[in-house]
């Protein structure tokens, strides 16, 4: 009668030969080709055109909150503080900043949320497409722009045959006109 040493010793020895009989008929796992350099961005409408943003600079993208309050004294592209999950959420409507008309809240409102050095706020846009994806070597570093947009714009990529601008929300967050939001 065969003892539990012996059963065990023979269950390991099996094991051991199909592993090798595996390993001889293996294939090698396929070898991932040198991927491309890829710069990714969020696609969002402003005063009617496509924008791009850094996704890096994008902490959360957010439905319009249902309770905005507004806040006294403030610029008018102020549109208020929301509490969004315990924390309050400075609301701006970056398109009136932009010297556009005030967005009409719709239900494709969105809220960009950024955070750069010290400032934690939600940028109103019309519209979000998602995310994005380019070959860093297809990106127009001399993107010239005009108007108020201008300064904030850190070159373009094509998207569907559309030249969109990329607007730094770093740039934007470190202008001292957007940090004045008292009237």
């Amino acid at each position: 009668m065969p003892t539990m040493e012996s059963e065990a010793r023979d269950i390991i020895l099996l094991l051991r030969d199909i592993e090798n009989q595996s390993r001889k008929h293996a294939f090698d796992l396929p070898h991932k080709e040198e991927s491309q350099f890829t710069w990714e961005g969020v696609l969002f409408t402003i005063m009617g055109e496509k924008l791009l943003t850094a996704l890096g600079e994008v902490k959360e993208i957010l439905n319009y909150p249902q309770n905005v309050t507004s806040v006294p004294g403030a610029q008018p592209w102020v549109r208020g503080v929301a509490n969004v999950r315990g924390s309050l959420l400075p609301i701006f409507d970056l398109q009136q900043f932009l010297g556009g008309e005030a967005i009409n809240i719709g239900r494709r409102t969105r809220v960009l949320v950024i955070e750069h050095e010290g400032l934690f706020a939600g940028l109103m846009v019309s519209d979000v497409y998602g995310m994005r994806h380019f070959n860093q070597e297809l990106h127009i570093k001399d993107q010239e722009r005009t108007g108020s947009i201008g300064r904030y714009v850190a070159g373009a990529y094509d998207v569907d045959g559309d030249l969109c601008p990329i607007l730094s929300m770093h740039e934007l967050a470190e202008d001292p006109d957007f940090q004045v939001v008292a009237a």
